[in-house]
């Protein structure tokens, strides 16, 4: 005589080799989210790279633009995998944050040091918050058993936090000494 056991979970994420319903349903909306964030950031990057000053800013800023590109691409392709059509939410989180960037650049004087600093500032923000995202993603994907689509998320968070250590290592190096020096 076969007994069930009473220790199992009380949530799984596994019913018949399908996730549950709920959380599948979490992990797409927060997916949309992000793919709205990264077309989101297509456009705000490069107004962010016409108010730097410096030319290693402006080009971790483009290297960046061009890596975004290629995150709202494999987004797409997490998109195909879960067999949905790519739809962007509004990401409230990242207007916010590129709204605070645009806000940054207006109370700073063109062509300073300074403004740099906050380009950088408002950057690593949107940054953090993408790192956040993604890691949280990843592992979700992981759990929900979506291996190819958590391999996609771990690429891009690894570019994310790529991109977060150039910018530090332009405020380390040059930006942060400049602004001050400026009066």
């Amino acid at each position: 005589m076969e007994t069930k056991s009473t220790s199992a979970p009380k949530f799984s994420t596994k019913t018949s080799g399908r996730a549950e319903p709920a959380l599948l349903e979490l992990f797409t909306d927060s997916i949309k989210d992000i793919y709205w964030a990264e077309k989101h950031l297509v456009i705000t990057l490069p107004k962010m790279k016409e108010a730097a000053t410096s030319k290693e800013l402006a080009a971790a800023i483009d290297e960046h633009l061009t890596q975004t590109q290629g995150h709202v691409a494999r987004l797409e392709g997490v998109f195909t995998l879960l067999g949905v059509a790519p739809q962007a939410k509004k990401c409230d989180a990242m207007e916010g944050l590129a709204k605070e960037g645009e806000g940054i650049v207006e109370s700073t004087e063109a062509g300073t040091a300074t403004r740099d600093v906050g380009i950088i500032l408002a950057s690593q923000k949107v940054e953090h918050y993408e790192i956040a995202t993604y890691g949280g993603l990843t592992q979700l994907a992981t759990t929900l058993g979506l291996d190819e689509v958590a391999d996609l998320l771990a690429q891009t968070l690894a570019e994310e936090k790529d991109a977060d250590l150039i910018l530090t290592e332009v405020a380390e190096n040059s930006v942060n000494y400049k602004a001050a020096e400026e009066a």
